[in-house]
Formats: C-alpha cells, structure tokens, sequence
C-alpha cells in the first residue's frame, strides 16, 4: 500500500506523475479557510506534506499524527517550527541550492533599477513626458566601482559578491556570524561589523534569513548609520527590516532609496505608503521566478519528499540530523 502524502501548491504535471507513482497524493490549491477541514481529513492518514507559502504550524499538525516528512518548495523555512517538527520526530526538507543564481540576479536587478532610477524613468517615457533631455532632477547614480555591503554571506551573498566584484568592479564588505575565506580570497570581500559595514556600504543588499535574532534587524537607529546616498536593498525576508521606519527614512532624505522584493506583508497593500515614495522600487516577490528556477525547485522538492520518505537524507535537510 501506497504512504499518503498531501501536496498543497500545483506543481507541473510530469513531477506530478513523479509523486502519484511512489505515493497517493492529495492534492489542495494552498491551505485556507475554504478548504481547510478537507485538508484536515487528510492529513489524519498523511506520511508527508509538499507545497509552499503556508505556515504549517501545530494546529495542523496536531491533526497529522503519521506524519514523518515535510517537503517546502523554497529556500526558506520560516513558515515551519523547526523545534515542535524536531520534536514530533517531522524530518523538514527544503530546495537550498536550485534558486541562488535566479536571486542574486534579482537582488542585483534591484541594486542597478534604483541607483539609476530606471523605473522611475521608463514610467516618465510611457507617460509620454520625455520632451527633452534630461536633466540633473532625473540623474541616478553610478554602481560600478562602489561599496556593497552584504548581510549574509551564504549562497546568495557569496553569488551577489561575484557579480559585485567580478561584474562591476565594487568593494565588498560583508557581516555574517562567521567568516567565508572563499568570498574574501576570490572577490576580496573583508568581513566587518554591522555598524561599520552601515557607515561605509553605498549599497546595503540584505541576504539573510529571517529568524529572532533577525527580525526588525534594520530598524530606524540602524538606518540613521546608512549614509545619505545610500540604497537599502532586501531580497530576503520583509520583517527583516522595520518597514515603518524604512518609509520614515526615505520621506526624510536619512537614506536615498530602496528596492524591495519582500515587505512585512504580503501582498503588499495597495494602500501601502511605500508604493506612494518615487525612490522605491517595489517587486511582488520574484526573487526565484524564472521558468527554470522555480521548475527545479519543485523538483527538487518532489525528489526530496521521495528520499525522505523511502530512502536515508543525505542532503537538503533542515533537521534529519537532530532526529538521529
């Protein structure tokens, strides 16, 4: 007989086929108010879970009492307790590799859309109010051969570094928990604190993941060290930066601007004051979506779920080492 599994975010049909060979699979369009006491019957008999973009915290899985493996379709685990998972013996899998090309090309397209104000300008072109050249009201600013300053020195901030240095000639600071000789040996990268990186960094780019410890890490005192020409720029997690503060910043010249791939709340309001600030560059959360990444993604997810279930992890795993 077949192990059960719920899957929880449409996948493409060949990976599809992919889980209902090794497993009965039931399926669900996200976790929500509408089909939740459905998704709740099926879990009573699941032995794992795939999907995305849904918390699955104790409220589920009190309801899943086989379960033995949890499969995220991203990166990040911030929507799992990987304490109460490790406790109810719940291996968590996740997809740490397939997509640090496809972000750190979106964190860059960031750095290069806000300092020259492309957006900003293609905006102005479209409204048809390009009648003459423009002038020093319009300019941005230049990328190449300036500071970057990364938080975080995994996968990504080690991919963001070579295209800063290797690309466009820039200065690489970085502040992470422990050095990465790798980064310092090939882009001349130089480690440093958190203050000094602020003071320094023409471009403060944020990599982390969010955690406690990480939450609200940017906040008004920390923006207030920024220098004034600065651009903050986050491709991580929005609640990483204190968004309140962020927008009081921008109003008042502490900083010149930020381009954003994440916010405290997604999807960000359309009231939100943000989208009112002209030295924003807002994106719906595209940090990984490319046709390519966000296909290898699921199936590394899928093939992990598989390992999980059937064979011994040996990669790709948040927790399978606590369980041991």
């Amino acid at each position: 007989m077949k192990q059960s599994i719920v899957l929880y975010k449409k996948i493409p049909s060949d990976l599809l086929q992919r889980l209902e060979d090794n497993f009965d699979v039931r399926f669900f369009d996200g976790i929500n108010e509408t089909n939740r006491a459905e998704v709740l019957a099926a879990l009573k008999n699941a032995d794992g879970m795939i999907g995305a973009s849904v918390p699955v915290r104790a409220e589920l899985l009190d309801h899943a009492p086989k379960l033995k493996a949890i499969s995220t379709i991203s990166v990040g685990y911030d929507q799992f307790d990987v304490g109460d998972l490790t406790q109810r013996k719940i291996v968590l899998m996740h997809t740490p590799t397939v997509l640090t090309e496809t972000t750190a090309d979106t964190v860059f397209t960031l750095i290069l859309m806000t300092a020259r104000r492309a957006l900003e300008m293609a905006e102005m072109v479209k409204a048809g109010k390009w009648t003459r050249s423009i002038g020093s009201d319009s300019y941005g600013v230049d990328v190449h051969h300036k500071t970057i300053g990364i938080l975080g020195m995994g996968r990504i901030g080690a991919a963001l570094a070579r295209r800063a240095h290797a690309g466009f000639g820039m200065n690489v600071l970085y502040w992470n928990d422990r050095p990465n000789t790798q980064v310092e040996e090939e882009f001349n990268a130089r480690r440093c604190e958190l203050d000094e990186l602020l003071a320094q960094s023409d471009f403060v780019c944020i990599t982390l993941p969010y955690s406690e410890q990480t939450h609200k890490l940017i906040n008004a005192e920390r923006l207030a060290k920024m220098k004034s020409s600065a651009i903050l720029i986050n491709g991580a997690r929005g609640k990483i930066v204190d968004q309140a503060a962020l927008i009081k910043a921008l109003k008042d010249g502490t900083i010149r601007a930020a381009g954003l791939d994440v916010f405290e709340v997604e999807p960000l309001p359309a009231d939100s004051e943000l989208l009112q600030l002209p030295n924003v560059v807002a994106l719906p959360h595209i940090g990984s979506a490319t046709e390519e990444t966000r296909y290898n993604m699921a199936a590394c997810a899928v093939d992990n779920l598989i390992t999980a279930l059937t064979g011994e992890v040996t990669e790709n795993s948040v927790n399978a080492h606590l369980l041991k």
